[in-house]
């Protein structure tokens, strides 16, 4: 299943100028990955940012939201930002459960 993770931090913990916050930034998708493994994820499908919003969106392949809780609690995502993970769907799937529906 597909979800995403919407991280926001403040101006004041943004990488650009907060060195613990570059620290954890840096290493984000290498501990991302290294750990995923043990919380069921099965990927990390992409991973985009917004710099001017400071807010990070990575969509995961997962088993259950929880399991995102515990990694980004892990890798440290969460010592610097807001975190809300949200069940997300394939445009092209969904569609084709709605006309499956008729």
């Amino acid at each position: 299943m597909l979800f995403g993770i919407f991280a926001t931090h403040s101006p004041e913990l943004c990488p650009l100028n907060n060195e613990k916050s570059k620290k954890i930034f840096i290493n984000l998708r290498v501990k991302m990955e290294e750990e995923m493994k043990k919380y069921n994820i099965s990927k990390i499908v992409e991973f985009y940012m917004s710099v001017l919003e400071h807010e990070w969106i990575i969509v995961i392949d997962a088993v259950h939201a929880h399991d995102i809780e515990k990694l980004c609690i892990e890798v440290g995502i969460s010592s610097i930002s807001t975190v809300k993970i949200v069940p997300m769907n394939l445009y092209d799937q969904t569609v084709k459960k709605f006309q499956s529906e008729k």
